[in-house]
Protein backbone atom coordinates (compact mmCIF):
# COMPACT_ATOMS: atom_id res chain seq x y z
CA UNK A 1 0.00 0.00 0.00
CA UNK A 2 2.63 2.44 0.42
CA UNK A 3 3.20 2.96 -3.41
CA UNK A 4 -0.74 3.22 -3.61
CA UNK A 5 -2.07 6.42 -4.90
CA UNK A 6 -4.80 6.89 -3.35
CA UNK A 7 -4.40 9.03 0.40
CA UNK A 8 -5.18 6.87 3.33
CA UNK A 9 -8.25 7.88 5.04
CA UNK A 10 -8.44 9.08 8.65
CA UNK A 11 -11.19 8.26 10.72
CA UNK A 12 -10.16 9.00 14.57
CA UNK A 13 -12.05 12.75 16.08
CA UNK A 14 -13.66 13.10 12.51
CA UNK A 15 -9.60 14.38 11.24
CA UNK A 16 -11.23 13.25 7.93
CA UNK A 17 -12.89 16.50 6.72
CA UNK A 18 -10.38 18.71 8.28
CA UNK A 19 -7.92 16.92 6.70
CA UNK A 20 -9.13 16.75 3.18
CA UNK A 21 -9.82 20.46 3.25
CA UNK A 22 -5.93 21.17 3.96
CA UNK A 23 -5.08 19.04 1.19
CA UNK A 24 -7.21 21.05 -1.19
CA UNK A 25 -5.15 24.02 0.35
CA UNK A 26 -1.95 22.67 -0.28
CA UNK A 27 -2.94 21.75 -3.65
CA UNK A 28 -4.16 24.78 -4.37
CA UNK A 29 -0.98 26.56 -3.23
CA UNK A 30 1.73 23.90 -4.94
CA UNK A 31 0.07 21.74 -7.83
CA UNK A 32 -2.99 23.48 -8.90
CA UNK A 33 -2.35 23.34 -12.84
CA UNK A 34 -0.08 20.18 -14.15
CA UNK A 35 2.23 21.05 -16.62
CA UNK A 36 0.84 18.70 -20.08
CA UNK A 37 2.98 15.67 -20.21
CA UNK A 38 4.53 15.72 -17.10
CA UNK A 39 4.03 15.46 -13.31
CA UNK A 40 5.25 18.89 -12.42
CA UNK A 41 2.70 21.14 -10.49
CA UNK A 42 2.38 24.66 -10.65
CA UNK A 43 0.93 26.16 -7.68
CA UNK A 44 -0.76 29.59 -6.63
CA UNK A 45 1.86 30.21 -4.38
CA UNK A 46 4.93 30.85 -6.83
CA UNK A 47 2.37 33.14 -8.81
CA UNK A 48 1.64 34.99 -5.34
CA UNK A 49 4.92 35.10 -4.99
CA UNK A 50 5.54 37.29 -8.05
CA UNK A 51 3.72 39.62 -6.48
CA UNK A 52 5.82 42.76 -5.47
CA UNK A 53 6.35 43.57 -1.08
CA UNK A 54 3.32 41.38 -0.28
CA UNK A 55 3.23 38.47 -2.12
CA UNK A 56 5.48 36.45 -0.36
CA UNK A 57 3.87 37.14 2.87
CA UNK A 58 0.44 36.21 1.55
CA UNK A 59 2.12 32.81 0.82
CA UNK A 60 3.42 32.77 4.05
CA UNK A 61 -0.05 33.55 5.70
CA UNK A 62 -1.65 30.94 3.36
CA UNK A 63 1.44 28.29 4.40
CA UNK A 64 0.86 28.85 7.98
CA UNK A 65 -2.92 28.24 8.53
CA UNK A 66 -1.85 24.56 7.60
CA UNK A 67 0.41 24.57 10.28
CA UNK A 68 -2.15 26.21 12.59
CA UNK A 69 -4.79 23.82 11.97
CA UNK A 70 -2.15 20.85 12.50
CA UNK A 71 -1.82 21.88 15.69
CA UNK A 72 -5.31 21.98 16.32
CA UNK A 73 -5.60 18.44 15.39
CA UNK A 74 -2.77 17.76 18.73
CA UNK A 75 0.35 17.48 16.05
CA UNK A 76 3.43 17.13 18.08
CA UNK A 77 5.75 20.13 18.62
CA UNK A 78 8.32 18.45 16.83
CA UNK A 79 6.31 17.32 13.78
CA UNK A 80 5.34 21.77 13.99
CA UNK A 81 8.55 22.87 14.34
CA UNK A 82 9.64 20.85 11.07
CA UNK A 83 6.80 22.38 9.26
CA UNK A 84 7.20 25.53 10.50
CA UNK A 85 11.15 25.35 8.97
CA UNK A 86 9.33 24.12 5.28
CA UNK A 87 7.56 27.20 5.38
CA UNK A 88 10.46 29.60 6.40
CA UNK A 89 12.42 28.57 3.88
CA UNK A 90 10.17 28.61 1.69
CA UNK A 91 9.46 32.32 2.42
CA UNK A 92 12.98 33.55 3.08
CA UNK A 93 14.34 32.14 0.24
CA UNK A 94 11.20 33.21 -1.86
CA UNK A 95 11.89 37.04 -0.60
CA UNK A 96 15.25 37.24 -2.97
CA UNK A 97 14.17 38.72 -6.53
CA UNK A 98 14.23 36.68 -8.89
CA UNK A 99 16.79 33.45 -7.43
CA UNK A 100 13.31 32.94 -5.04
CA UNK A 101 11.03 32.91 -7.68
CA UNK A 102 12.63 30.36 -9.35
CA UNK A 103 12.96 28.60 -5.54
CA UNK A 104 9.51 29.01 -5.37
CA UNK A 105 8.05 26.74 -7.87
CA UNK A 106 10.74 23.89 -7.32
CA UNK A 107 10.17 24.06 -3.31
CA UNK A 108 6.47 22.53 -1.82
CA UNK A 109 6.15 23.29 1.71
CA UNK A 110 2.70 22.95 1.76
CA UNK A 111 3.02 19.44 0.21
CA UNK A 112 5.74 18.25 2.81
CA UNK A 113 4.05 19.52 5.14
CA UNK A 114 1.13 17.49 4.48
CA UNK A 115 2.72 14.81 4.28
CA UNK A 116 4.43 15.64 7.48
CA UNK A 117 0.49 16.14 9.47
CA UNK A 118 -0.34 12.64 7.65
CA UNK A 119 2.24 10.83 9.80
CA UNK A 120 1.79 12.13 12.51
CA UNK A 121 -1.64 11.43 12.47
CA UNK A 122 -1.38 7.86 11.33
CA UNK A 123 0.62 6.97 14.93
CA UNK A 124 -1.40 9.48 17.50
CA UNK A 125 -0.42 7.43 20.61
CA UNK A 126 2.96 8.08 19.44
CA UNK A 127 3.03 11.95 19.50
CA UNK A 128 2.72 14.42 22.59
CA UNK A 129 0.16 17.43 21.43
CA UNK A 130 1.63 20.57 20.90
CA UNK A 131 1.09 22.85 23.94
CA UNK A 132 -0.64 26.31 24.18
CA UNK A 133 2.44 28.03 24.66
CA UNK A 134 4.18 26.26 21.42
CA UNK A 135 0.58 27.95 19.65
CA UNK A 136 1.12 32.07 21.02
CA UNK A 137 5.02 31.93 20.41
CA UNK A 138 4.39 30.44 16.62
CA UNK A 139 1.92 33.18 16.29
CA UNK A 140 4.32 35.84 17.55
CA UNK A 141 6.77 34.24 15.26
CA UNK A 142 4.58 34.26 12.00
CA UNK A 143 4.09 38.38 12.66
CA UNK A 144 7.85 38.89 12.68
CA UNK A 145 8.38 37.21 10.11
CA UNK A 146 5.82 38.72 8.11
CA UNK A 147 7.32 42.23 8.55
CA UNK A 148 11.03 40.85 7.68
CA UNK A 149 8.93 39.79 4.41
CA UNK A 150 7.15 43.05 4.15
CA UNK A 151 10.28 44.99 4.81
CA UNK A 152 13.02 43.09 2.51
CA UNK A 153 11.41 44.37 -0.77
CA UNK A 154 10.66 47.47 0.37
CA UNK A 155 14.20 48.43 1.50
CA UNK A 156 15.76 46.70 -1.87
CA UNK A 157 13.18 49.33 -3.58
CA UNK A 158 14.51 52.37 -1.57
CA UNK A 159 18.21 51.44 -2.78
CA UNK A 160 17.19 51.16 -6.11
CA UNK A 161 15.29 54.23 -6.48
CA UNK A 162 17.92 56.04 -4.41
CA UNK A 163 20.58 54.54 -6.47
CA UNK A 164 19.06 55.20 -10.09
CA UNK A 165 17.87 58.98 -9.01
CA UNK A 166 20.64 60.05 -6.92
CA UNK A 167 18.43 61.33 -4.48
Amino acid sequence: MPNSSKPFVITPDGYAPRLKRLRQLSGLLDNIITIPGTQIGIGLDPIIGLLPIGGDALGLIFSFYIIIEAAQLGVPAATLGRMVMNVIVDSLVGAIPMLGDLFDFGWRANNYNILLLEAALKSPHQNQKADNSFILIFGIGLFLLAIVLISIPVILIRILWQIFTGS
